[in-house]
């Protein structure tokens, strides 16, 4: 069994901290406070190959594996996950085109994603559809060789990761061709379930990165900060939250790349390990978060610091791609053998 990185991952998150450090953290708070979705920022990522890390080589992306996706997005959600998610999200659907798409479509729909020339996205939520996606009321009717599409998709003000952009879309007889379906008719439903399959282990490494972020600030804040004429982190009160926010941290690393391990050892997701990463990094990424918050007092309640950032942004990781009710169902079930 073998738990360390390769020296090529060690010199990949080296590069990605270096990133995240010179060209995220610096901006992180002037992006979120204008909602402001960070453009530069994503081209260069797309030049360094962060977008869409996993597309293949063939498309024109960098050809990562799972477990480095994971390693990508943790060192990118440490550093600020809204800016870390607009970079992660401009491929977010072409894993589906990947899975089930024409030779066609991936030339004309991945590649340019993967030369950061354009951003893929995906529309899901509508105003009364959440975690029962098969409730949608979006409708798309055959006319022809064509589709007409009509429904309401709407995500607006946001209470974190508010530098990534979401928006209210409106589909009003829109009319897409024959050759742009994905997969096969009939089946949609089942291929987005497989697809949330796949992006939930990312999910969870976004959660290990928030709470790496927040561990790492509390404990920089608890050996700086001084009351009573010592540093606060002399006091076995912080030194407990401190132990377990990192404890708890890593214990999320190991469970969230064993499900990316799984990934890349067996060709598709392990159900059962990608909800149980994706459930538990996100409590731990809203717990480290909390508690850096309560380590900063008063100075963690005002945007001075990052810790209330990462407190709004952690909470959309219990939520998003299956909430945390759905993450423990799809647990049961599998253990039940009652599986999708």
């Amino acid at each position: 069994m073998e738990f360390g990185l390769t020296e090529e991952q060690e010199r990949m998150c080296e590069e990605v901290r270096r990133f995240a450090d010179n060209e995220i953290r610096p901006h992180a708070s002037e992006y979120d406070r204008e909602e402001k979705f960070p453009h530069d920022v994503v081209e260069e990522a797309a030049e360094m190959g962060l977008c869409g890390a996993t597309i293949p080589v063939e498309y024109g992306g960098a050809g990562y594996d799972a477990v480095d996706s994971v390693l990508i997005a943790e060192e990118l959600f440490a550093a600020d996950p809204g800016i870390g998610l607009s970079i992660l999200a401009a491929s977010f659907g072409t894993e589906a085109i990947l899975e089930y798409g024409t030779e066609e479509q991936k030339e004309r729909f991945i590649e340019p994603v993967a030369r950061g020339e354009a951003i893929s996205g995906a529309a899901i939520s509508e105003p009364d559809t959440g975690s029962d996606v098969s409730s949608v009321s979006t409708s798309a009717e055959k006319d022809g060789d064509e589709w007409v599409i009509d429904g309401h998709k709407k995500i607006t003000g946001k209470m974190g990761i508010r530098a990534s952009d979401t928006a209210e879309l409106i589909l009003d007889e829109v009319r897409v061709p024959e050759e742009n379906l994905v997969g096969s008719r009939g089946a949609g439903f089942l291929q987005q379930m497989q697809f949330f399959d796949a992006t939930r282990t990312g999910v969870a490494a976004q959660g290990v990165g928030i709470a790496k972020g927040a561990a790492e600030r509390a404990l920089e804040y608890a050996e700086q900060r001084e009351q009573f004429g010592r540093p606060i982190g002399d006091f076995q009160a912080i030194q407990h939250k401190l132990a377990d926010m990192h404890t708890e941290t890593e214990a999320a690393r190991q469970l969230t790349l064993k499900s990316a391990w799984a990934v890349d050892s067996g060709g598709s997701p392990n159900t059962k390990l990608a909800s149980m990463a994706k459930e538990f990094a996100s409590r731990v990424a809203v717990d480290a978060a909390n508690e850096c918050v309560q380590i900063h007092g008063g100075s963690g309640f005002v945007d001075d610091f990052d810790a209330e950032r990462l407190y709004r942004d952690a909470k959309i990781t219990q939520i998003y791609e299956g909430t945390t009710e759905i993450q423990k169902m799809i647990i049961a079930r599998e253990l039940q053998g009652k599986g999708f």
